[in-house]
């Protein structure tokens, strides 16, 4: 069984105590759950709805993963980038912010809205977020401001305006397995020189410059 799991893309530690992702077929999509059939076994994996718009136009995924063990649960949250993985897992290290209320900030804001909300304290952007109120919105703030790294930062500093065919490029470029900063600092050195590019062009040119 452990072969089996290794040889769908499912890495663990310890005796499959912890997941790191899980790479399968799509089995089954809602927008706020994907199932991923692995080695004969079909995942529910809680996402975001930003990725579940990406989802939509694939077959076969990676899915970082987040495990929620309860004593009356154990839920599986997945998110296609490492980046979004960790913004969630810093998101629910907040006092009163547990994974359901993470996910929901995720699927209402971008990894660069809400990385620009809390380095540039920007509480109204948060409290835009249904259920978030104004404590909880500065309570986040406070509490990740210092967390968000410089690169970050920097990277949201010289964000263009960009379109679905970006986000689709960057998607499809994590999915290659390239590093998905990496990859979105070069797409957006594209879409800066020319905003018209389509998603193929985009990959194509990304490829030369990673």
């Amino acid at each position: 069984m452990v072969g089996e799991l290794w040889g769908c893309g499912l890495w663990s530690l310890k005796f499959l105590i912890m997941i790191e992702y899980i790479d399968g077929k799509i089995g089954e999509l809602e927008p706020t759950l994907a199932v991923l059939e692995c080695a004969g076994v079909g995942y529910g994996i809680n996402i975001t709805l930003m990725d579940y718009a990406k989802l939509q136009q694939l077959n076969q995924v990676k899915l970082y993963v987040h495990e929620s063990i309860r004593e009356d649960a154990h839920e599986l949250y997945g998110f296609m980038t490492k980046q979004s993985r960790e913004l969630f897992r810093q998101l629910i290290g907040v006092s009163g912010v547990g994974p359901n209320t993470a996910r929901l900030i995720l699927s209402s804001m971008t990894e660069d809205q809400l990385i620009d909300a809390i380095a540039n304290d920007k509480p109204a952007a948060l409290k835009s977020v249904k259920g978030i109120g104004g404590k909880t919105a500065q309570r986040i703030i406070v509490d990740l401001k210092d967390k968000i790294k410089a690169t970050d930062i920097a990277l949201i500093s010289s964000t263009p305006v960009v379109g679905e065919a970006f986000d689709d490029a960057a998607a499809a470029l994590t999915m290659l397995g390239f590093n998905p900063q990496a990859s979105r600092t070069a797409l957006k050195k594209l879409f800066t020189e020319n905003p018209a590019l389509t998603t193929e062009k985009a990959i194509k040119l990304a490829l030369t410059m990673l």
